[in-house]
């Protein structure tokens, strides 16, 4: 359990609201032991008041004795009334503090994982599923949540309850507390074994319900391919047979949980058995009154809920600790890029230049680049052309830092991108990726995201740039039409262009889009490159495309092949040379 000491920290930082639910278990629990000593008494005296009533039942005095016992009994449950409210009054502060203060450490757990998440570098989710990464912040901190809430308050309840019942127990009869509280132990034992077996059986439950969810997701996600191949029968049968393996685990697990209340009653049963039995003998004996025995069954009786809720919190502990295994260690991953604390913050004049660089994806080995240098001057319009895996894709990550190269430099101004702070780095370079992302909100949103304070105004010229902006008045609700999750209500083309209108709105001296205009036809090209054209006359611009744009005059055309150049050049050049862009060109323009 070393690993739950990592909540240490909380505990401390809300260590008032800690101390007042320990405070308020301890004196919940004082009101709830009171009540049997009270029904002891009572019972006792009305037990000795009506012997003595029926000895001067025929006189004068049998009246004042029916009031005596009335008396004591209307006092008695007023004090039990009394005692039970206070209680519930406590064990609702009891609830307010330490069930709180567990919701608090869930939030701020959630917190440092959010923005540990936010500081890991792009490798990693690349290797990390996104169920996988949700995981920690729902179902991880959630089981974490379990332990320093419910788990913590129904373990000290138990310690507390325990130690005054007992203690009570002793304090009248010590060989019958000793006997009446044997067999709770094996209760206390059965539950644990059981909760143990629950365990088991609700992972597997969990792994068949998330493979049945995928299934089914799936099958909605890809509905048109199902419906194409004609699968239908067979997807059914598939997910058929998924749901009769989750439905036999179900009833299992609830054949487990049958057991759960004919085992309390058999041992409470015993106990309760042991405790009339005996203490029979000792009221005969003298030993201890009738009142006593009352006593004990209350005292039993309340000790039978924290007894067999031992199984379900050393089950709660236990995923917890596994739990909060997964989140330390995710906590103590370190980023591969970290922005330097003194680094450079200036404006950027947009001089880029790679110098012998060579790069391995991380994730699958992949040499994408190789002995690549590239010089790019301030205001330049950069063409990079090369088939499907040459590394075009590749420099837009390395020059905004998403990975660090395995040698050779990248500079930008004539400062290597590792000295500048990778927030301006990033803030000034404007990045259209390959695959296009819109979040689930509107269109003025989604092309404002990366500014604040943006106006309508300025929101509609970069859609007229994109050349997006009449697609955008011809839908209903016009700029606050919502586009779905990662934009589905839009066309690819549409969702192309909004994203491009979202580059152009940011403040860049960079801007570089990679195969970003690949779903527009090619009147909406032209119009868009026009735009562009017009728009940056003083930026920077690299286009990574496996398409030629005839009417843009590039400064510099590069065509990868393998990770290295293997044309460089003007239009012109690279017509007159014949190589790949020559074959291209005529392939594409003829």
């Amino acid at each position: 359990m070393k690993e739950l000491k990592a909540l240490n920290k909380y505990f401390f930082k809300y260590r008032l609201r800690f101390g007042l639910g320990i405070l308020f278990v301890t004196i919940s629990n004082l009101f709830a032991v009171l009540p049997p000593v009270i029904i002891r008494t009572v019972i006792d005296q009305v037990y000795s008041n009506i012997n003595l009533y029926r000895l001067v039942k025929d006189t004068a005095l049998s009246q004042d004795y029916v009031t005596l016992i009335m008396k004591m009994v209307m006092v008695s449950g007023l004090l039990l009334i009394s005692f039970a409210l206070i209680r519930g009054i406590f064990m609702f502060f009891m609830r307010q503090t330490i069930i709180v203060m567990s919701r608090h450490i869930e939030y701020d757990q959630k917190s440092e994982i959010y923005n540990q998440y936010q500081k890991l570098s792009t490798a990693f989710f690349k290797s990390h599923s996104t169920g996988d990464l949700m995981s920690r912040m729902s179902e991880d901190v959630s089981r974490v949540r379990m332990y320093t809430g419910p788990a913590i308050m129904y373990t000290m309840n138990f310690i507390v309850l325990t130690a005054l019942s007992i203690w009570g127990m002793f304090r009248v009869d010590a060989m019958l507390a000793a006997c009446s509280l044997m067999p709770l132990p094996l209760l206390a034992f059965s539950m644990i074994r059981i909760n143990s077996v629950i365990n088991k059986k609700s992972s597997k439950i969990q792994a068949e319900l998330g493979q049945l969810t995928s299934l089914a997701q799936e099958s909605f996600s890809g509905i048109r391919v199902v419906k194409s191949f004609v699968q239908e029968k067979d997807i059914q049968q598939n997910f058929e047979n998924a749901s009769q393996s989750y439905r036999k685990s179900t009833i299992g697990l609830a054949k487990t949980e049958a057991w759960y209340v004919p085992l309390m009653s058999f041992f409470i049963g015993i106990s309760l058995l042991i405790t009339i039995l005996m203490g029979g003998m000792k009221v005969i004996d003298g030993t201890i009154t009738v009142g006593n025995i009352a006593e004990f069954i209350f005292y039993i009786t309340m000790l039978t809920f924290p007894v067999s809720t031992l199984g379900w919190t050393s089950s709660m502990i236990q995923r917890a600790a596994a739990s909060q295994k997964r989140i330390n260690e995710f906590l103590q991953l370190q980023p591969d890029i970290i922005s330097p604390e003194d680094g450079r913050a200036a404006a950027m004049a947009g001089d880029i230049s790679f110098q012998h660089v060579d790069f391995v994806y991380p994730h699958t080995g992949i040499k994408a680049l190789s002995d690549f240098s590239l010089n790019i001057k301030r205001g330049q319009k950069v063409a990079v052309l090369g088939k499907t895996g040459s590394g075009k894709s590749t420099l837009a990550h390395l020059l905004l830092r998403m990975y660090d190269p395995a040698a050779g430099t990248i500079s930008i101004d004539h400062v290597n991108v590792k000295e500048w702070k990778l927030e301006s780095l990033r803030q000034q370079i404007s990045y259209v990726p390959q695959e296009v992302f819109l979040f689930s909100d509107t269109i003025s949103n989604n092309i404002a995201f990366a500014q604040d304070h943006i106006s309508e105004g300025q929101i509609k010229h970069a859609a007229q740039l994109a050349h997006v902006d009449k697609d955008i008045l011809g839908l209903k609700d016009q700029y606050d039409t919502v586009v779905g999750e990662r934009g589905v209500m839009l066309s690819g083309g549409q969702k192309q262009r909004v994203s491009i209108a979202r580059a152009l709105l940011k403040s860049h001296q960079i801007l570089i889009l990679d195969d970003s205009i690949s779903a527009v036809d090619t009147t909406t090209e032209q119009a868009i490159l026009r735009n562009l054209k017009q728009e940056l006359k003083d930026q920077t611009v690299i286009i990574i495309t496996h398409r030629i744009f005839k009417n843009w005059d590039f400064d510099q055309i590069v065509v990868l092949e393998d990770g290295k150049i293997s044309e460089q050049g003007t239009h012109e050049e690279l017509m007159q040379r014949k190589g790949f862009y020559y074959d291209l060109y005529q392939y594409q323009v003829n």
